[in-house]
């Protein structure tokens, strides 16, 4: 641990993870090996290993970085406001342009992959991409709420109806199919009718 928090800062750790990143997504977990990821990263393999015990460290990192990028990402939906069809379209917006990047879902793709290996580390990852986004988005249904906006029994569900609607063209049709399958309409525009619908069903 101590080793860790000395190089947290360090451009070469930096290197390395995000070298890592690449390989753990195009090989998967058993078929990463550490000396290339050192010798693309510009250090020695003996610097890797000063910085990452092993692998499995490594690939800890890796996934810790993709969350904190991804929770940057996701911060821009607290600057919404207005009314609820405004402030829903562009928090589901956001919502919906995050969850159809590649790269997103292939970070994804991989902590699904290797759950069973990194369990904490999985429920761990997709317990924060769940607070980042669902915390808020309850939030605001419950202010909306308050109010007077809208009316429902219990803002989760109504979330979880909301977001649903996004996550199914956007993420898990391509996740299950391997990208083969991809959503024709753009991001916007799914959101957009998932808040038509949503607000047909809510709005008070």
């Amino acid at each position: 641990m101590t080793a860790l928090i000395a190089h947290i800062d360090d451009p070469r750790r930096t290197a390395l993870v995000r070298q890592a990143r690449l390989h753990f997504v195009s090989e998967g977990y058993v078929g990463t090996r550490m000396e290339p990821i050192a010798r693309e990263a510009g250090v020695s393999t003996a610097t890797l290993y000063a910085m990452f015990e092993n692998k499995a460290a490594l690939f800890a990192a890796v996934i810790d970085e993709a969350a904190t990028d991804f929770s940057t990402r996701m911060s821009a939906v607290k600057n919404y406001a207005g009314a609820p069809r405004e402030r829903l379209q562009g928090f589901l917006t956001t919502y919906a342009e995050f969850m159809s990047d590649a790269f997103v879902q292939a970070i994804f793709r991989l902590v699904m992959a290797e759950r069973s290996r990194f369990e904490d580390i999985a429920i761990g990852f997709f317990d924060k991409a769940k607070r980042d986004f669902g915390a808020l988005l309850i939030k605001a249904l419950n202010d909306m709420q308050t109010d007077g906006e809208l009316k429902f029994e219990k803002a989760s569900w109504a979330a979880g109806q909301l977001m649903g609607m996004v996550e199914h063209p956007i993420f898990f049709v391509p996740m299950v199919t391997g990208g083969q399958v991809i959503a024709q309409r753009t991001p916007a525009d799914i959101a957009a009718d998932a808040v038509e619908t949503f607000l047909a069903r809510y709005q008070a």
